[in-house]
């Protein structure tokens, strides 16, 4: 076996430019999929952490504004929208239920100071939903139920809205001013969801560390929404179940129940962030599989590379095959010969496009600003393939070169 590594890499050498070029299909294709399924990792890992973020454990409902004044008067002849007797009727008659928030939102019109980034949204809620999306601090804590049943002046900050409004610096014990009420700053949160454009957790925020929230009574006391007239008297409900509950059978509770006191009207969504979950891993799990087959089309390339030039090898060394055969070459000494040049060329790709997909992997990362991961899963199903494929495409060339004449190769020129 050592003599027949040392031949192939002998003749390998000698003909560095064709065992290069030819390689390149490998590594190209190695790199390939690498990069893809870094991709795929890493979307996949920016989607779960925001669907987890809304908590797997929750139902989240939403208000669906009405789009002008004629749909509004046509819903309220039928239901009142999403209101706080909804939140009572929820907290009576879900059993599975631990804890629940109301929300109210607000896009501030003035802000002091004078924000560095976009400006925050005024999110109102109660203090469990601290607990319902387990929002963490680094600063301070999240507001309490005296300073909610009080309506106190007080806000926690996202991440994102503590550094464009107070900078790097503390931040706890410092004001800040939404429209004519001045709030002060109790706690900041750790930046556990991804800045991301998108639907939040209930609310359509543009970036979920960019908030300011503030006790849902505080809120109603101190602020109003000049467009809230086509708008519920609640944005949504967040509910938290308890750990045995089943979330979408809770899910179909409460959207009956809040059928029945709606009396039907589609004013309103629920969303079951586990339903979502496991459709999302459905997804990227596709999405996946689709990636890695285009890119594994390059590796067949490169395979068929490998045929085709160790076949041109073939006949090119026809006159050594006869001799290698008439001084007691046995044919599976030729097979293995042959086979393990294109083998040692498959391995040789492989290893350099495990390098080139971690540069592919951190290019995309750099230029697309999209977050990728190398997997160790991804690298040996990427290597353990390219060496699979010098195998299965090295294997008729070596067989071919095994059944040469003997006689008619020493006669070759």
């Amino acid at each position: 076996m050592t003599t027949d590594i040392r031949l192939a890499f002998d003749n390998l050498r000698a003909q560095k430019t064709r065992t290069l070029l030819t390689a390149l299909g490998i590594i190209f294709g190695v790199g390939s999929v690498i990069g893809m399924l870094s991709i795929g990792a890493g979307a996949r890992e920016e989607s779960l952490r925001f669907i987890e973020q809304l908590g797997v454990r929750n139902v989240l409902i939403d208000s669906r504004p009405a789009t002008s004044e004629e749909e509004l008067q046509q819903r309220r002849r039928s239901s009142p929208g999403l209101t706080e007797r909804d939140v009572r009727i929820l907290e009576a008659n879900i059993d599975s239920l631990e804890t629940l928030s109301p929300r109210r939102s607000l896009h501030p019109a003035r802000v002091l100071p004078k924000p560095s980034a976009d400006t925050p949204e005024l999110l109102g809620v109660r203090p469990s939903y601290g607990t319902i999306h387990n929002l963490r601090t680094v600063e301070g804590a999240f507001f309490t139920p005296a300073q909610d049943a009080s309506s106190a002046a007080v806000c926690v900050l996202g991440q994102a809205a503590k550094v464009s409004l107070l900078g790097y610096g503390p931040a706890v014990g410092k004001h800040i001013k939404l429209n004519d009420s001045w709030l002060e700053v109790v706690g900041v949160l750790t930046e556990t969801v991804p800045s991301t454009s998108g639907k939040g957790a209930g609310g359509k925020m543009e970036d979920l560390n960019n908030i300011v929230y503030v006790p849902l009574n505080s809120f109603q006391y101190r602020f109003w929404d000049m467009s809230s007239y086509l708008k519920d008297p609640l944005d949504g409900i967040d509910l938290r179940l308890k750990a045995e509950a089943d979330s979408v059978e809770v899910a179909k509770v409460v959207a009956a129940v809040l059928n029945s006191t709606h009396n039907n009207t589609q004013d309103f969504t629920v969303t079951i962030p586990a339903a979502l979950l496991e459709q999302q891993k459905r997804t990227q799990t596709i999405f996946t599989y689709v990636m890695v087959a285009i890119a594994a089309i390059s590796l067949l390339v490169g395979g068929i590379g490998i045929m085709n030039i160790v076949l041109a090898t073939v006949l090119e060394r026809t006159r050594e095959i006869g001799i290698r055969r008439a001084t007691g070459a046995r044919r599976k000494d030729i097979v293995r010969q042959f086979l393990t040049e294109s083998v040692m060329i498959s391995t040789g790709g492989g290893l350099l496009g495990v390098a080139f997909g971690f540069f592919l992997s951190w290019l995309i990362a750099r230029t697309a600003e999209w977050k990728t991961i190398v997997t160790p899963e991804s690298v040996i199903v990427a290597f353990t393939v390219s060496v699979a494929v010098g195998v299965l495409f090295g294997l008729y060339p070596a067989v071919k070169a095994s059944e040469i004449n003997p006689i008619d190769a020493l006669r070759y020129e």
